[in-house]
């Protein structure tokens, strides 16, 4: 247990009256991403959340690559939930080999979509970056090896008329150590899928001067794949970006597992929902997390325990 939970924030909570009739002995671990992407405080803060509505189960939060891993690990039991990219999801339950999935991952059910990933390219102000065609020649980071981020980097870069062999140099790296190269110089450009205000694009903009590059919507038409949509970063996101940039954005859903209980899923759904106030103060991303968008454009089955919970609501009739 201990190689797969290193990096989990664990959160152990104690068997109290009054909950529900769940087996003692339960565990429920969230898939998150890095610890410096928004994946990640999320996680800890709805495994907080669930280990409140579920006092007599154990929850954890684990730091990951995010939406692949996250997928992979799902479907093969060492996860109970998962933060995942639209694109990602889809891959994963039609089995893209080339996006990281060996096979369809028909075990995988859905909760519910929560808010826009944007995908944002950074560069350093010095580097003259100012347009996706500057890039050409540059050294950029883009994500993790077939990480969401990095299926987003190839899906924009190949709709701008950009292949890897047109970069200098790439990495493929965390959100927290592309920005470490940045700021020694080591890299000219970032890019990174994540929710707006990422700490990692928040350090990088306090510590040196940016330039939040431009995807115009002509692009993003050019993916031809209807996860991608455009959508501005609004001005003042990050410091010194003092004007909207045009960016495009790809739903973030959660997801479960098939064989985990519909009472456990219903109630996971149910803290979700009941404690966005306290998703919202681990990072700004979930105040764009909305009920009335939680089933939409959904890749795979919903599990009957995140029906129940939305029909109780009135969502589903």
């Amino acid at each position: 247990m201990s190689g797969f939970l290193r990096g989990a924030v664990v959160l152990v909570v104690t068997l109290a009256l009054g909950a529900p009739a769940l087996a003692a002995d339960q565990f429920i671990n969230v898939l998150t991403g890095g610890t410096s992407g928004v994946y990640y405080p999320l996680g800890v803060a709805l495994a907080n959340v669930i280990g409140k509505e579920l006092p007599n189960v154990k929850t954890s939060a684990q730091a990951t690559k995010a939406s692949v891993e996250n997928l992979n690990l799902l479907q093969a039991g060492r996860g109970e939930v998962a933060f995942t990219l639209g694109d990602s999801l889809s891959d994963a339950w039609k089995g893209n080999e080339e996006a990281g999935f060996k096979s369809p991952l028909k075990k995988l059910r859905g909760i519910a979509a929560i808010y826009p990933n944007y995908i944002q390219i950074v560069a350093r102000a010095d580097t003259g970056i100012k347009t996706l065609a500057d890039l050409k020649g540059k050294k950029i980071s883009v994500g993790a090896p077939k990480s969401g981020t990095e299926l987003n980097a190839r899906a924009i870069l190949g709709a701008a008329g950009l292949s890897y062999k047109d970069f200098s140099k790439v990495e493929y790296l965390s959100f927290g150590e592309s920005v470490e190269l940045m700021k020694n110089r080591q890299l000219d450009v970032t890019l990174q899928s994540a929710g707006l205000g990422v700490a990692s694009l928040k350090d990088l903009a306090t510590a040196m001067d940016i330039v939040v590059v431009a995807v115009p919507a002509d692009v993003v038409k050019k993916v031809n794949d209807p996860a991608y949509i455009p959508a501005p970063i609004p001005a003042n996101t990050y410091n010194g970006q003092v004007s909207p940039v045009p960016a495009v954005a790809v739903q973030n859903y959660l997801v479960t597992r098939e064989d985990l209980s519909a009472d456990a899923v219903y109630h996971i759904t149910k803290a979700l929902w009941t404690s966005l106030d306290q998703l919202a103060n681990a990072h700004v991303a979930a105040k764009s997390i909305e009920l009335k968008h939680a089933l939409e454009g959904m890749p795979v089955p919903l599990h009957p325990g995140a029906e129940r919970y939305y029909r109780e609501v009135g969502l589903i009739k």
